[in-house]
């Protein structure tokens, strides 16, 4: 039986987050194609090699939702992290961390809704949709809405451009 892992023993998976928010101010999610229970999510992935934060998160906008049209608005000031929940440890992300450290950034969506596109050649979505930012927490799953939460905060000001 191999020994029990502990969220000390593994380092944290370099990682962005894109707050995307159409002119309406509403947000982005996408539920997960790999998982059973009810839970959305944000557009996130790894950072590759020397790409910058930045850089990641065109990457994944187009891997994730078949789309640039975007323009940058603000970075989170700190990286966040979560721990994955132990029953997850050892088994999502590979086995090879203990969760993320994450560096958000919100967009703003130029483009129309017909230019996303979650079937790519590597779909992480099955469906997607558009949703008020106060929403997000309580469809995110447990062990990152403080992440979430502490996102919000950071971009709510964006979620209201009129305002």
């Amino acid at each position: 039986m191999p020994p029990q892992l502990h969220h000390e023993d593994l380092p944290y998976r370099p990682c962005v987050g894109v707050m995307l928010l159409n002119r309406e101010g509403l947000v982005f999610v996408g539920k997960r194609i790999d998982q059973t229970m009810e839970g959305w999510q944000m557009p996130q992935g790894g950072i590759d090699g020397d790409e910058t934060p930045l850089e990641a998160a065109y990457r994944e906008l187009e891997e994730e939702i078949g789309t640039r049209r975007v323009e940058f608005l603000r970075e989170h000031a700190d990286w966040l992290t979560y721990d994955l929940p132990p029953h997850l440890l050892g088994v999502a992300l590979h086995g090879r961390y203990r969760g993320q450290r994450q560096k958000w950034i919100a967009m703003r969506f130029i483009g129309e809704d017909a230019d996303i596109n979650i079937a790519t050649q590597h779909p992480e979505f099955a469906h997607w949709k558009w949703l008020a930012i106060e929403a997000l927490p309580r469809l995110i799953v447990p062990f990152k809405r403080d992440t979430y939460t502490r996102v919000i905060t950071a971009f709510r000001d964006l979620a209201f451009p009129g305002a």
